[in-house]
Order: structure tokens, then C-alpha cells, then sequence
């Protein structure tokens, strides 16, 4: 054992750095602890047991305790007293010296004993006995810690004096924390406390200094089932590779040590149903009891322990995944086959082929053709990577002289590969390929494979289309393929002329080489291109001819059929009923099949749902995309938009602006255009309801200055128009509200000549009224919110059609019609409630409180301060809490640092207040605010005065991280 540290000392400590992710837990130890409870940390190797016990014991020692910090090694387990040797030299020699003399002489042998020797049962009887009065001692001067790292290892006799000295102790002060087994059992009457894995968002955080794309981190967490150690280790192999490449991770070597060291470590029975699960294809828990391992439950849990293994779902992975090719080697060729053979038994078809074929070492023992026969029947099954592996084996059993029919296969192993987002299939094909004399075809498909494979970060596929379209040179079949992904990056870097211009052309040479499937996904981008640039008759034309011709896009390139985005167009044009059912029927098809393409539909669902009102299940998608894309190691940027826009309908608005902020990372580092502006709303919108107005319309305004940049008018897609006039208007920005509000109409016209718009003119028209109310015509804004409220109860939105009686029941409260205000905001409750649209719901209650608080204050108060609040009842949301704030002391500064708008609007603004309350000066302001309170004061609070639209709740502000990001890096 080692480390200690028993007396505190004056000199100053080093502090550690926080560990990511571990703040409450640290907190509820840390809480445990002080209220003399003990502790076991119990999780697998890796996981950061011991971190946690080195950051309780700085902060400990920070606060003024004594910490004694020992750590036991598996040598220690064999020789008696080694760690209570150990523990004795570490406490002050002040404590041993005051014990009798029977007592001091049982410590002395005790610690002779540890130097080899069985101790004597007296000396050990003694030695509690000494123990128990040294603890006393140690913990009468105040609090003190006693940390054991790696207590299984404590040898039997010390775990048995020492357990008997922490049952005997009297003193509260004194906790014990351990890190363990459950089954050491030490300290005694310890609470148990697994140690969890880091989330995504936590180990993206402690990967920050090795500087990661957001989509490696990803990749790293799904490798490493969260451990840090697992994660630290496998990131440092990733450092100089860009987002795009995703090359399957090799173990680095002293990682690869570690894992050899934890398997021979293991008994023989575990190590053989390992390799079992190695060799497998989806190893579950029941296929191995059916492999003949009877115990693989308790097996399974001995290598979760070493940190080898996750279960989720009843599946077995190893973490990372290169643990399998380990295991495997690990065991001899006899073994390996035995494993195969047994499996052979107990799987499906295609899998009982590929197991006999690896046990077979005759290549002719099962022909290419075959194996390829079975791929094609896994992959109908939904069995992308079974297929994929089998259409290798196919290649490798394929004679040398039959080289094209073995290029045939690798081609379709990589096609295979990329639409199930399997690396490396796709990598091993296309350095079979590319290093080889093959045709130029195969060439060409291995290049698009790893073009699809990519995901959203196509700006690092340049230099692989361009080489495609070299190899495909005279060939309009291969061509069109290549322009058609040409025309998807394009779109994606957000370039939309090249987008459209690549999607003619991919168009006319599917034409000329007679290929409807290629053909029809090139007119579907076609109609993409023309939808956002506001061509409304050239999409229509466009999609109606792809749906006319026949044939279905290969696997993984739903996302460029005519069907999916048809489905997307309704959904832009308010049929949400036809787009969910839509969808609904393409999940069918693909949710056999893990892939990008099954990312693309749950995405697409929980986005139909959200705007249906329908949180719960807006969640559930966006939550089964997000297993998805990270099991699959796809771009998260998009998963992250579509999971923060199901929590701005029913989840937390903290958690949307933190999903919404990784997004904007993710989507920079790929320079994916699409998602980076999405994101960019969905932040926006959290801002601006969360209390961040100035800070939300800044953010949105970057969308809008983007799609003006790339000319771009089309605001049925990205529906951002309403959000920026409505936070410019609450703002008192009203000129800058009526220009976006008129951009978007011009607009809308262009693309809708009878100027209906839907859901989009509704929108529009909630933040005119919110315009007009600043203007002082709350009846023409009532009349505008009417009319938006009907027709988003006509579609079908019932959140939209919520938002609006929130702003109607505020025009009420601001012209003291308080009854009409209270039944509004019920009514906009009663409609949150029922969507389980919870962020709202919390906005429409604090409404309704604001509404009786603000009913009984104007009941207490008389006819003369009645009088002297209207003229608050002139100001805008924003003039009126700059006022209220100005009134109640704050200097400009600390208003504009507090609201996220400049000085000098702060002082514009106050100048229109001064202006409509008739007042000079800061001190009138103060002298009517105060008229405004009770006789006694308190009659109302300033807050209720503050009536703005978008009121915080506490607990959604950002944390130091998130605020860094939002002043510095957007």
C-alpha cells in the first residue's frame, strides 16, 4: 500500500481539476460521508473508481479533514497484516505511542508480521483492541477520512482487524470509503455505490484536449461503453484523423497489453465462453447458453467486471469492439474451430454457413457462390453485417482466376458495408480493390461506398469523388452515380447552384444509360434544390416525375428517394397526417436493417411528431435515432438538432440549448451547412424562451444572414421567420420585426401566390400582434392572434396554436383584464398538458400565476396607484423589464449584461419609457415604481411588475461551459 497523508499541513495543495461527470456523484458520496456512513465504489476496471476517491480526498483535505489514502495491490492479497501494516505506519506515531504497552507491542509485531510470518491470534486480538482506541483518537480533533483504493485486494487478516475497528467505532466523524467488489464486503455495513459509465456528452467533454471531431468522440463513447480509461486510451489513436475518416480504430499497444493481461487473468470457463461470444456474429446471453455455456450469466458479469464487456439489451459487446479480434487470437486454432462448430448448431442459416466455413481450413469446402447465396439471404433478412462478412469470405474462397467475380463480391461487401454504416467491411473492400488491377466499375462502387459511409462530412470526400470521376470517365451509368452523390455534397457544404446544376446532370446521364432508380433520386435532388430556393412549379415537376419511374434506390440511400422526401415536402407543407403515415410505412422497411437510412426516418418522425403536439413520442424517436446513430457511428450533428427540437416540445429547455450547442459543433467540423443553421434555430428558439431574448435573436439572425448568403428564401423549411420578428418585437425592435415579417411574406408569395402559407403565415402573424401591442393596438393584435390560433387548430399544431393564447392572455393581463387572462393561459395549460409538452406547460403555468398574483395586487391596491400604473401598461415587454430593473437600481451595464443586448440599447430604450411614463430622470423612475408597491411595501413585487412574454426558470440557465460557448463561440 501507499500514499497517505495523516496530518494536514499548512503548506498550500494542488487542486486537481474536476472529474467530468462526477460532480453529484462526488456530492452524494461526499454527503454519505459526512454523516459518518461508509461507502463501497463498486464498477469495472476503468470506469474511475479511484479517480473519485483521489478528488474526495483532495477536496477533503481542502476543507481542513485528515485523509488517510492507502492502495492495496494484488501481491498484498497473499501476505497476512500487509495492509494493516500498512494503514498503522500511515497514522500519526503520536496515536501508537499513547497506546498501552500491550497494546504498542501487538503494532509492533503486526508490523513485523507483514514482512513475512503468520501473526498470532493474540497479536491480532491486540491489535483490534489498538486499532479501535488509534481511531477514536484519530477522529476526537474532527472530521477524518479513511480511503482504501482497491480493497479486494486487502489480505484476510487485515480485513478482518480493521472491520472490527470500524464496527466498534463510536465517533460519527470517522467514514470509510473503499473501492471494490460487491463481493469484498469491506468496509463492513458499507453502502454500495456503482460507479456509472460517462455519457456523450460527458466523455465528449474529457476528450476536449485531444481535440476530437464531435463525430469521433461519438465513436469513442460507443467503443468504449463510456469507461475513461477504455475512452482516454482509444482517443489518443484517433487524434490526427479528420471527421470523415473512420477507419476502424486499432488497438493501440499498451492498450492491447492491458487487455491480454485482463484475459489471462480470467478462469479458464469465462475465457472460453468469450471466445464464443468473439466468434459470433450478435452474441446474446441465450446464444451462449445454448453454445453449451450453462453459466454464461455469471461469466458474462465476471467480464463486465474487468471491463471487457457491456450487456444492453440482452447483446453482448465488447468494449472496445477490438477486444473481440483479441479474444480470438488469444485462443489456439483447435479452439477457434471447436467455438465455430459449436455455433454452427445453434444459429440461423446463413450464419450456420459462415461458422462452417471458418472451421473449414479447405478453401473449396464451401464454393464463392454459395456464400454469396447465403449474404443475399441475410441481407433480406435485415443482416447488414452478417451479409457484409459474408460477401468477404466470398472474395477470399474466390480462385485467382476468377478475379472479376472476386471484385464483384468485395464491391458488394463495401455497398453492403456503407448502407449498414459498417466501417470495416467497406475500408478492407476498398483496399482490396484500389490496390489491385480491378475494373473500373468496382473502382467506382468501393469510392461511392465510402462517399455514402461518410455520412453528413462529405467536405472530406473531395478528393474520393474526385477520383471517381476519373475512374467513371465515358461511362454515363457510373456517372450518374457519381454526380448524383456530387450533387448531395454539394447541398450538404451549402452550395445550392452547384447542387442543382449536379443534379441535372446526373439526371440526363441516368437518362441516357437507362437507369430509372439513379434517374429518380437525381430528380428528387432536383426538386430539393428547387424547393429551397422557392421554385415551388419546378419541384412539383420534378418530384412527380421521379415518383413516376419505376424501380426502388439501393439499401442506405433512402435519404435521396423520390418517397422519403415526398413524405419531407408534406411535412413542410403542414400535411403532417399524410408525411407520419407516410414514414411510417418506410420505418417498416427499414428498421431491420441498422443504418444511416433507419437514422433518417426516426429523425424525420419525431420532427412530424413534435409539431403534431405529440411529445412523447417526438422523445421516443429522437431517442431511438440517437442509439441508433451512435451504435452506427454516423454524423451526431443531426441526431443532436432533432433530439434538442423533441425537447423544446416536451422535454427541458436546458437540455434542447445543450443538444442544440453540440449540434452547431458537430455540423462546423463536418461543414455541414443543413444542420449547422438548423441547430442554429433550435438554440434560438431555447434562448428565447428560457429569458435570453437578446442573446436568441442574435443566434437566429446568424440563420438569417446564412440563407441570405447562399440565396436562399424559402421559410416553409426552416421555419425561423416568426421566431426572430417575434423576439425583435419583445425586444422593442419593432421596424426590424416588420422587415423580417415582410422578407417572409414576399416570400411565401413566391411560392404560394394566394398567400394562405399555413402554419408559417400563423406564425407571422402572432409576432405582428405582438408588434401591434408594442404600438399600442392590442385590439388589432387580439384580432391577428384569432385568426393565427384558427388556423393552427385547423392543422393540426397544437403547440403553435398553445403559443398563441399565451400571447393573447399577456395583451389581456397588460390591459388589466385580468379574468380574460387567467381562462387564456388555463386554456393554453389544459392544451400543454394534454400534448405532455412539458417546457410549455411550465411557461403557461407560470402565466396563470402571474395572472392571480397580479388580479390580487390590483384588488389591495387603490384608485390612485391604480391610476399611476397604466402608464405601464404603454411599454413593451422589454421597456417594461428594462424599467423595472433601471427602477429598482441596476446601472445600464448590468441591465444589458443581464438581458444580452448592448449599452446603447439599454439607453434608447430607456429614453422611449422615459418618454411614455412622463417621467426625466432615473430617480422618477425609482419614485413611480415605488408608488406603484403596497402601503407597507409589499403589495407587489417588482417581479410582477415584470410582465415580459419569456420569463427563466431558475434552473435552465447555462452552465459556466455552456455560457462560454454562447459568448464566445457562436
Amino acid at each position: 500500500m501507499s500514499e497517505h497523508d495523516a496530518v494536514p499541513s499548512d503548506r498550500p495543495t494542488h487542486t486537481e481539476p474536476p472529474l467530468v461527470g462526477r460532480a453529484e456523484l462526488l456530492d452524494y458520496i461526499a454527503a454519505r460521508t459526512a454523516a459518518g456512513r461508509r461507502v463501497l465504489l463498486t464498477g469495472p476496471n476503468g470506469i474511475g473508481k479511484s479517480a473519485l476517491l483521489g478528488a474526495l480526498a483532495a477536496t477533503a483535505r481542502e476543507r481542513g479533514e485528515r485523509v488517510l489514502h492507502l492502495t492495496a495491490s494484488e501481491s498484498d492479497r497473499w501476505m497476512p497484516c500487509a495492509a494493516l501494516a500498512d494503514l498503522l505506519r500511515a497514522v500519526p506515531e503520536t496515536l501508537v505511542h499513547q497506546l498501552p504497552d500491550t497494546q504498542r507491542a501487538a503494532v509492533d509485531a503486526i508490523q513485523l508480521r507483514a514482512h513475512g510470518g503468520t501473526a498470532r491470534d493474540s497479536e491480532l486480538r491486540a491489535g483490534r483492541i489498538a486499532l479501535c482506541a488509534i481511531f477514536e483518537r484519530y477522529a476526537a480533533d474532527g472530521p477524518a477520512l479513511l480511503l482504501f483504493d482497491d480493497a479486494h485486494w486487502i489480505d484476510a487478516a487485515s480485513t478482518d482487524v480493521i472491520g472490527y475497528a470500524l464496527r466498534r467505532l463510536a465517533s460519527p466523524v470517522l467514514a470509510a470509503v473503499a473501492v471494490g467488489t460487491p463481493e469484498s464486503r469491506f468496509p463492513p455495513a458499507a453502502e454500495e455505490i456503482p460507479v456509472p459509465a460517462l455519457s456523450v456528452g460527458e466523455l465528449t467533454e474529457l476528450l476536449t484536449p485531444y481535440g476530437l471531431p464531435a463525430r469521433l468522440a461519438t465513436k469513442v463513447h460507443t467503443d468504449s461503453g463510456g469507461n475513461p480509461f477504455l475512452a482516454l486510451a482509444l482517443a489518443g489513436a484517433l487524434t490526427d484523423r479528420s471527421s470523415g475518416d473512420i477507419r476502424p480504430v486499432q488497438l493501440p499497444r499498451p492498450l492491447r497489453t492491458v487487455i491480454a493481461e485482463r484475459l489471462r487473468a480470467l478462469p479458464k470457463e469465462v475465457r472460453r465462453t468469450l471466445l464464443t461470444a468473439a466468434l459470433a456474429v450478435r452474441p446474446t446471453a441465450d446464444l451462449l447458453r445454448r453454445a453449451g455455456h450453462d453459466c454464461a450469466d455469471d461469466e458474462i458479469t465476471t467480464a463486465v467486471a474487468a471491463g471487457l464487456l457491456v450487456c444492453n439489451d440482452h447483446e453482448i459487446h465488447f468494449t472496445p469492439p477490438a477486444v473481440a479480434s483479441v479474444v480470438a487470437q488469444s485462443a489456439s486454432a483447435a479452439e477457434r474451430t471447436e467455438a465455430h462448430r459449436v455455433l454452427a448448431a445453434v444459429t440461423d442459416a446463413a450464419s450456420r454457413i459462415r461458422h462452417r466455413t471458418l472451421a473449414s481450413t479447405d478453401s473449396e469446402a464451401r464454393p464463392s457462390r454459395g456464400l454469396a447465396a447465403a449474404a443475399e439471404a441475410a441481407l433480406r433478412s435485415g443482416a447488414r453485417a452478417l451479409a457484409a462478412e459474408l460477401y468477404l469470405l466470398a472474395a477470399d474462397r474466390t480462385p485467382v482466376e476468377a478475379s472479376t467475380e472476386r471484385f464483384e463480391w468485395l464491391a458488394t461487401a463495401a455497398e453492403v458495408g456503407a448502407a449498414g454504416s459498417l466501417p470495416d467491411p467497406v475500408y478492407r473492400s476498398a483496399e482490396a480493390v484500389l490496390s489491385a488491377d480491378a475494373p473500373r466499375a468496382h473502382r467506382v462502387r468501393v469510392r461511392l461506398a465510402l462517399v455514402d459511409l461518410a455520412s453528413q462530412a462529405l467536405a472530406a470526400m473531395e478528393e474520393v469523388l474526385a477520383c471517381a470521376l476519373e475512374d467513371a470517365e465515358g461511362d454515363p451509368a457510373l456517372m450518374a452515380q457519381v454526380r448524383l452523390r456530387l450533387s448531395w455534397a454539394r447541398m450538404v457544404c451549402g452550395d445550392s447552384e452547384l447542387f442543382r446544376s449536379e443534379a441535372i446532370a446526373a439526371a440526363t446521364l441516368a437518362r441516357v444509360a437507362q437507369d430509372p432508380a439513379t434517374e429518380a433520386m437525381a430528380l428528387t435532388m432536383q426538386a430539393l434544390a428547387a424547393r429551397v430556393t422557392a421554385r415551388p412549379a419546378e419541384a412539383e415537376k420534378a418530384l412527380a416525375a421521379a415518383l413516376a419511374l419505376p424501380g426502388t434506390p439501393p439499401p442506405g440511400l433512402l435519404h435521396m428517394a423520390p418517397r422519403f422526401h415526398a413524405a419531407r415536402f408534406a411535412f413542410f407543407d403542414d400535411r403532417l397526417v399524410e408525411a407520419r403515415t407516410d414514414l411510417l410505412r418506410m420505418l417498416s422497411h427499414v428498421e431491420r436493417g441498422k443504418g444511416d437510412e433507419l437514422v433518417v426516418v426516426l429523425r424525420s418522425l419525431s420532427e412530424v411528431a413534435a409539431r403534431m403536439g405529440c411529445c412523447r413520442d417526438a422523445l421516443d424517436y429522437a431517442h431511438r435515432a440517437m442509439r441508433v446513430a451512435r451504435e452506427c457511428g454516423t454524423s451526431p450533428g443531426p441526431t443532436w438538432y432533432t433530439r434538442a427540437v423533441a425537447e423544446l416540445a416536451g422535454g427541458s429547455l436546458a437540455r434542447a440549448a445543450a443538444l442544440a450547442e453540440r449540434g452547431i459543433r458537430a455540423s462546423k467540423q463536418e461543414h455541414d451547412t443543413i444542420y449547422l443553421e438548423r441547430s442554429l434555430h433550435a438554440l434560438g428558439q431555447a434562448l428565447i424562451r428560457s429569458g435570453r431574448t437578446g442573446r436568441g435573436v442574435q443566434v437566429l439572425q446568424r440563420v438569417r444572414s446564412g440563407e441570405r448568403g447562399r440565396g436562399l428564401s424559402a421559410p416553409f423549411v426552416l421555419r425561423w421567420h416568426g421566431d426572430l420578428a417575434l423576439g425583435l418585437a419583445s425586444l422593442g425592435r419593432p421596424e426590424e420585426a416588420e422587415n423580417v415579417i415582410a422578407e417572409a411574406r414576399a416570400a411565401m408569395k413566391r411560392e404560394v401566390p394566394d398567400g394562405s402559407g399555413g402554419a408559417v403565415a400563423a406564425q407571422l402573424a402572432r409576432a405582428e400582434a405582438v408588434v401591434a401591442t408594442g404600438r399600442g393596438d392590442p385590439n388589432g393584435a387580439l384580432a391577428l392572434l384569432d385568426a393565427a390560433q384558427r388556423r393552427l387548430a385547423e392543422l393540426g399544431q397544437p403547440l403553435e396554436e398553445g403559443h398563441c393564447l399565451l400571447e393573447r392572455s399577456h395583451i389581456e393581463r397588460r390591459q388589466r383584464r385580468f379574468a380574460a387572462a387567467r381562462r387564456t393561459a388555463s386554456l393554453a395549460l389544459e392544451l400543454f398538458a394534454g400534448c405532455e409538452a412539458h417546457p410549455w406547460a411550465e411557461q403557461a403555468a407560470r402565466a396563470l400565476a402571474r395572472c392571480e398574483t397580479l388580479s390580487r395586487s390590483a384588488r389591495r391596491i387603490d384608485g390612485s396607484t391604480a391610476k399611476s400604473q397604466r402608464p405601464f401598461m404603454a411599454l413593451t415587454a422589454t421597456e417594461e423589464q428594462i424599467a423595472v430593473l433601471v427602477g429598482t437600481g441596476a446601472t445600464n451595464r448590468e441591465v444589458a449584461s443581464q438581458m444580452f443586448i448592448s449599452t446603447k440599447t439599454v439607453e434608447g430604450t430607456l429614453t422611449r419609457v422615459y418618454r411614455k411614463l412622463g417621467v426625466r430622470s432615473r430617480t422618477q423612475l425609482c419614485s413611480l415604481l415605488q408608488s406603484m408597491l403596497g402601503a407597507d411595501g409589499t403589495a407587489t413585487r417588482t417581479e410582477e411588475l415584470t410582465v415580459g412574454r419569456w420569463n427563466p426558470l431558475p434552473d435552465v440557465g447555462p452552465t459556466p461551459a455552456s455560457r462560454a460557448t454562447l459568448s464566445g463561440g457562436l
